[in-house]
């Protein structure tokens, strides 16, 4: 399968390490011309370094709808739109999990803005485009959280997760007519992260070795399994793949 992104507009939330960066890397190297997006500047510009001139980065808070529309309008200006967009920005915003009493608002919603208002940004903001052109992918990037319990622990993301799911279904179904295909990935656990490997660590030895007996496949996933499926939801392969979400967690 020869899946080839050359002469499309590709932008990829959160693409600032972990997940996104390897999805921004394995779009460059199919011929994407790919925009990618985080709050961290730093690690941002070593996702730049590392994927060269196919990929243009720029420090936006994706709760900020100004900020996102602006992005947006200037990773459309050559060709006149987004052709992929891929809602990866997201995570648990340095929370851990507490009793649902303890739980703030301000902290709940912190995530449900992240995660899910964020997707909801930047889908506003390509869609135009992408009605225009009678064409359009979008990936949103949920979790085994959205489908199962969370093993963060933390109510808001495993709500938030959920809500990315049932928002992927709704759009599927509003842009379809459109040209517009709208999917979305779950992954399982995979350390890609500072904050995946906190929590990896806080496993302990047994702990650890449970959860990677607890997996089919015995080992834990790897960034690039989860670029791999949001390629395939990009590419002309999925064109008559709708509002669907594929689990990618080795097997749990």
């Amino acid at each position: 399968m020869n899946i080839d992104f050359s002469g499309r507009t590709v932008v990829v939330t959160g693409g600032g390490h972990g997940l996104g960066r390897a999805m921004v890397q394995a779009f460059v190297e199919r011929g994407g011309s790919v925009w990618t997006c985080d709050i961290l500047a730093d690690v941002l510009a070593e996702t730049r370094a590392i994927c060269g001139a196919g990929c243009e980065a720029r420090a936006v808070d994706v709760r900020d709808r100004e900020a996102v529309r602006a992005f947006v309008e200037e990773a459309s200006r050559e060709s006149g739109r987004v052709d992929v967009l891929v809602n990866n920005a997201g995570g648990v915003a340095g929370q851990v999990g507490r009793p649902l009493e303890e739980v703030s608002p301000q902290d709940w919603q912190t995530i449900f803005d992240v995660n899910l208002t964020g997707a909801f940004n930047f889908s506003q903001a390509v869609v135009p485009g992408m009605k225009a052109a009678a064409s359009g992918r979008i990936v949103n990037i949920s979790s085994g959280a959205g489908i199962r319990v969370s093993l963060t622990g933390i109510q808001a993301y495993a709500s938030a997760k959920a809500g990315l799911i049932g928002f992927t279904r709704q759009l599927a179904h509003e842009l379809g007519p459109f040209g517009i295909t709208v999917n979305c990935v779950a992954p399982g656990f995979i350390r890609s992260n500072p904050t995946t490997e906190r929590q990896w660590q806080s496993y302990g030895e047994e702990g650890q070795r449970k959860l990677v007996e607890s997996i089919a496949t015995r080992r834990l996933g790897r960034p690039e399994d989860i670029a791999h499926a949001v390629l395939f939801f990009a590419s002309d392969f999925a064109a008559w793949i709708t509002g669907q979400t594929l689990s990618v967690d080795g097997g749990r």
